[in-house]
């Protein structure tokens, strides 16, 4: 699949944004965890949408990376 400049632009972008987020989940799930009376449904909804940013991000590295021929 053949991406135009602009495509693999905006790819690229959302890719780090992405990450962003997904870095910024980690300190909020770890804050989260520390505390004592920890909220679990909060927790495990921080972590579904972590998981759920790991497979996008997971997905647009594939579609930037070009395939390589062996």
């Amino acid at each position: 699949m053949a991406l135009s400049e602009d495509e693999e632009s905006a790819l690229a972008d959302e890719l780090e944004r992405l990450r962003q987020e997904h870095r910024d989940l980690d300190t909020a799930i770890e804050a989260l965890g520390a505390l004592v009376v920890a909220d679990r449904l909060q927790l495990q909804r921080l972590k579904k949408r972590k998981l759920a940013l790991r497979d996008r991000i997971a997905y647009l590295e594939d579609v930037l990376t070009p395939d390589i021929i062996a």
